[in-house]
């Protein structure tokens, strides 16, 4: 994929999209792949908010069965099966406890009553070709069986634990970008470090929208049929701006805080319940990643981060609802900080607020045709929205469109029947490459590109980070993958930032492999190492 940001200025789409997150890019490579003429920019990278900034689950949403959104449930498990055939290397089982303390016979009975709907709800989980996807349904383990499994769980009035299952992304950002990659793959021009100024409006029909290059300081216009808006917690900010009066639609944007610490269980996730609400703890690369909090956020979208304040306080909330966490501020690895873009409700409760997702007509509520906004939703379900929403713009403009496919199309690189099987085969094919299982599970059927660019050179194959990334996938990231800034390539399209600061030895290394390629100067490169490292720090802003 290379960067193309002069089509944008001199061809007409059927679609412009706004917004390079997980929803625009869904519907970036729907559209595409059904025939429609696409544009797509991102005023910084792809995926570099929201969706890179989660949990990274692909789930159902157990919880949400307590406000009785069984549609919402339903439809998510659907597309978590989805996920793992289209995209198996990134797309994985992960399995859970839910520890009951003090629970009594009523919490129990309870909680069987909704796993076993979840079961009910999930009853495709098994309808996958590859056996290690199929997913098992729930079950009780006493206290010792469950203390056996997970020794963590011990603890004063432990009674046992249910299991289930659910399924994990290995790189939530990357998952987003393949969906970019087949966009483009498909005739789309998809091109970051674009912003919008504003809207093409004439009689009272928008016409696309005024965008600057931010690379070149360049403006220009891109003119579409129609234009949707999927900016995730930036959406009624923008359109505010763009109509010069209040968005109709309001977002609720809820802060949520992540925090990487060594591994904490043997082999499965935990759902532990704690005050009204609920946390994760979650293997993910070797450590556990711990989420999530979730409280209302006012200030600007782009100044979200985690201050010192908010780990000191996750921290303890874990501590006192997991007995054998003990955990210190010297554990924390790694944070990071997202938004979840919520329909507002008015209530101003984030925690039990819908995660559904709505596709708003500026034509009814602000008298602009060709105008839409993408908001709300969850990771797990944006390919559905996605699909509704092109079905949408294909009826509306009369435009002829083949059917949609991404139910059953592989990402680009999750064409692998049965992922065990191509993971001994790469490392057949790549001996030796003690990493190999992070680059397959990164790049799926892509990864024999990424080491044949390596090709010869040892440089190219020494690790740069703790995850296992080397050299080569910086110049993969650069010249297929449109790769621009360090920060694109160590915290998005490799995980060489991804499991906390790396190191100056290592960082220097990214940046004198990328400076040749891009042209950078000295002061450049420096700009680049100081701009990359803010990603490390925590923020004393008010949040």
């Amino acid at each position: 994929m290379r960067r193309d940001p002069t089509r944008l200025s001199t061809e007409i789409f059927d679609l412009l999209v706004i917004g390079g997150g997980v929803t625009g890019a869904c519907v970036a490579r729907d559209a595409s792949l059904r025939g429609l003429k696409v544009a797509l920019i991102e005023k910084n990278d792809f995926a570099h908010a929201t969706s890179a900034h989660n949990s990274k689950l692909i789930h159902g949403g157990l919880r949400y069965l307590r406000n009785f959104e069984l549609g919402l449930v339903r439809e998510s498990l659907r597309e978590r099966r989805i996920w793992q055939r289209t995209a198996p290397h990134l797309v994985q089982p992960l399995p859970f406890l839910i520890p009951l303390y003090n629970a009594g016979f009523k919490g129990r009975a309870t909680l069987a009553a909704g796993l076993t709907l979840y079961d009910i709800l999930s009853y495709d989980r098994g309808w996958l070709a590859d056996p290690d996807q199929r997913l098992p349904g729930h079950s009780f383990l006493n206290a010792k069986a469950a203390v056996a499994r997970e020794p963590s769980l011990a603890g004063p009035g432990f009674e046992g634990s249910f299991l289930y299952y659910d399924a994990q992304m290995y790189a939530p950002e990357r998952l987003a970008f393949e969906c970019i990659l087949d966009a483009v793959a498909h005739g789309a021009v998809a091109v970051n470090h674009v912003a919008s100024d504003g809207l093409l409006i004439r009689s009272g029909v928008v016409e696309g929208a005024k965008a600057h290059d931010l690379t070149t300081d360049s403006h220009f216009d891109i003119r579409a049929k129609a234009t949707l808006l999927a900016a995730g917690p930036w959406a009624d900010i923008f359109i505010s701006r763009a109509l010069g009066k209040p968005a109709t639609h309001k977002l609720l944007r809820a802060k949520g805080i992540h925090l990487l610490v060594p591994s904490m269980t043997k082999q499965d996730a935990l759902t532990v319940a704690a005050g009204g609400g609920h946390f994760f703890v979650l293997p993910w690369r070797g450590h556990s990643l711990l989420g999530t909090t979730d409280t209302a956020f006012r200030s600007k979208p782009d100044d979200v981060g985690v201050t010192e304040s908010d780990i000191d306080d996750f921290l303890a909330f874990i501590n006192a609802n997991l007995p054998s966490a003990h955990l210190s501020r010297a554990n924390v690895q790694h944070w990071y900080a997202g938004l979840r873009p919520l329909v507002d409700d008015g209530s101003g409760d984030t925690y039990d607020a819908s995660r559904r997702a709505e596709l708003v007509d500026h034509s009814k509520d602000d008298g602009l045709s060709g105008l839409f906004s993408a908001i709300g939703g969850k990771w797990t379900t944006s390919r559905d929205l996605a699909e509704k929403t092109v079905d949408t713009l294909v009826k509306k403009f009369g435009i002829a469109a083949k059917p949609c496919s991404t139910r059953t199309a592989p990402t680009p690189g999750g064409n692998i029947p049965r992922f065990a099987a191509f993971k001994a085969q790469m490392e057949a094919e790549h001996d030796p490459v003690p990493n190999i299982d992070h680059l397959a599970r990164l790049y799926g059927t892509r990864v024999r590109e990424v080491l044949a660019i390596g090709g010869n050179r040892p440089d190219l194959r020494e690790t740069l980070s703790e995850s296992g990334d080397i050299g080569a996938q910086v110049l993969f990231a650069i010249r297929e993958e449109a790769a621009l800034t360090m920060d694109d390539v160590v915290m998005r399209r490799t995980g060489i930032g991804q499991l906390g600061n790396p190191g100056a030895d290592r960082l220097r290394r990214v940046a004198d492999l990328m400076a040749p390629e891009l042209g950078w100067s000295d002061a450049r490169k420096a700009e680049e190492l100081a701009s990359v490292r803010r990603n490390f720090a925590l923020t004393t802003a008010p949040q």
